[in-house]
């Protein structure tokens, strides 16, 4: 750090009227011993005198920049130092550098009392903020029950930010977001991924801070949560496979009522031989009716008794019994037939016999 000529001849003006003055006896006490801020802002040390003292002189990054009397008198090297009392009985003193730089960054700061005392050191941090956002629309639209993925950037910051992200105010466990970052020349770029499932609306917010701010820098969006249609998929699964169960029983019980139904109506073997003597039995019965009995002492009307044979009837009523008889054993045979006869009178007769 470069020090005008002329601020540099007053202070080797004040340091040897000093030095001839001789020194003070006393003690002192410098604060804070380490200080961080902001890029841009102003950094402040105060340093409490106990006891008398005269000249007070402070030094940064080992260059000589403020020289302080007792008088109020004041030799900077520029405008960027200054130095004020801060107590009204000027024990206290005040240094203060303005729009500190990234240049000063880990810089010592060295009040020195002439004398006795010696000195104090202070150390100096710089810091520099850079920008954070969430990539995506400021308004986001999923369904309930989607998993949702948020990406948060940061910029242009030294050290290396610390990301934090909340839901609706409330902190969200570290678990569910990774940061990776990465140097960009003097500073440092990250990258947040939150990922989650959705569950109602929320506000998302990514959060980037250093120790030297006062309040994070954030980014947000907005969630919005739709309710999810309805899944009829497992309905449609369960009704299909009711529905095929119910078809498959019906087929079955079809099968075995169709299976009975035809073994009701093919007898068996033993069914059908009954069956069939119970019908010629029947059939033998009705024939026996339909013949009758012969009744040997029947007599014709004028037929006259030398006519009649050794059996009982007339030689013509004998021929009519044995043609009854033929027809009859005929009928037996299953034979249906007419039969033609003529009488005494000449009168031509007609005999039908139908044997069922």
């Amino acid at each position: 750090m470069a020090v005008p000529r002329k601020c540099r001849a007053n202070l080797l003006h004040i340091c040897l009227l000093l030095c001839a003055a001789g020194a003070v006896l006393g003690e002192f006490q410098l604060e804070p011993l380490n200080l961080t801020v902001l890029q841009g802002s102003d950094a402040r040390f105060n340093a409490t005198v106990t006891g008398p003292w005269r000249v007070m002189t402070w030094n940064v990054g080992g260059l000589m920049v403020l020289n302080i009397l007792i008088t109020g008198d004041i030799a900077s090297s520029s405008e960027q130092f200054s130095a004020g009392f801060c107590s009204n009985d000027r024990s206290c003193v005040e240094f203060t550098i303005r729009n500190v730089t990234r240049s000063m960054d880990a810089s010592p700061v060295i009040c020195r009392m002439l004398g006795d005392p010696g000195s104090k050191t202070a150390q100096l941090y710089i810091q520099e903020s850079g920008t954070v956002s969430v990539r995506g629309q400021n308004v986001t639209v999923v369904q309930q029950g989607q998993q949702v993925e948020f990406q948060c950037v940061t910029s242009a910051w030294f050290p290396m930010s610390t990301v934090t992200w909340t839901q609706n105010g409330q902190a969200v466990n570290s678990r569910l977001y990774n940061t990776t970052g990465m140097a960009d020349g003097d500073t440092f770029n990250s990258t947040s991924v939150l990922t989650f499932q959705a569950v109602r609306n929320t506000t998302v917010e990514c959060l980037a801070t250093v120790s030297s701010l006062t309040s994070p820098q954030l980014s947000s969006v907005f969630l919005v949560v739709v309710p999810k249609p309805r899944d009829w998929t497992v309905l449609i699964a369960v009704v299909v496979s009711i529905g095929g169960f119910a078809l498959l029983v019906l087929l079955i019980l079809g099968i075995i009522f169709c299976y009975k139904r035809r073994k009701e109506k093919q007898p068996n073997y033993q069914d059908e031989m009954s069956r069939r003597a119970r019908t010629q039995s029947r059939m033998g019965d009705a024939a026996e009716q339909r013949q009758g009995h012969e009744n040997a002492g029947y007599l014709p009307e004028g037929v006259p008794p030398s006519r009649l044979t050794d059996s009982g009837f007339s030689q013509e009523n004998s021929s009519k019994v044995s043609e009854v008889a033929d027809d009859v054993n005929q009928a037996r045979n299953g034979y249906s037939g007419a039969h033609v006869t003529v009488g005494e009178s000449g009168v031509r007769k007609h005999r039908h016999v139908t044997i069922v």
